[in-house]
């Protein structure tokens, strides 16, 4: 059974995640100056998202997009939790086959920051108890 019940619901998710990554925009500096686009494909459910860092502020578009972005990284979206709460190494699901890439991958190296700081935030919201459920905590604006 997938985290994630519908696009939705992990649309929701991932707004919270990158609202608290552009709380500390020197933490991503890396990528915000990186003049790179990256588009996450994710899968079960099927959502995409458009990281813009060809200037700060760091700027996500989430949906389908028209343009071509610089590197595509497509997984499944339980990969992408699994990866973002600790279970699993990233370059571990790379090289073992689980993420699909298209594009340069030497230019995800300019992500290891943002990812490390998504990482920092999912743990945050799902500490809280909302990281899959796309809930609020007590206390937890529900528009941050």
């Amino acid at each position: 059974m997938s985290i994630y019940v519908d696009a939705e619901q992990l649309y929701t998710v991932l707004r919270r995640v990158f609202d608290k990554v552009k709380e500390r925009p020197g933490a991503i500096e890396t990528f915000t100056s990186s003049n790179l686009v990256i588009r996450l494909r994710l899968t079960d459910p099927d959502a995409e998202v458009l990281l813009d860092g060809r200037q700060p502020p760091l700027e996500i578009f989430f949906g389908a997009r028209p343009g071509k972005a610089d590197l595509e990284l497509t997984m499944t979206a339980d990969l992408l939790h699994e990866v973002w709460s600790g279970q699993r190494k990233l370059k571990d699901a790379f090289f073992g086959g689980q993420i699909q890439s298209s594009g340069n991958i030497f230019l995800a190296m300019k992500l290891t920051d943002l990812f490390r700081e998504a990482e920092r935030a999912y743990m945050l919201i799902q500490r809280n108890g909302s990281a899959s459920d796309g809930t609020h905590s007590e206390g937890e604006d529900p528009s941050s």
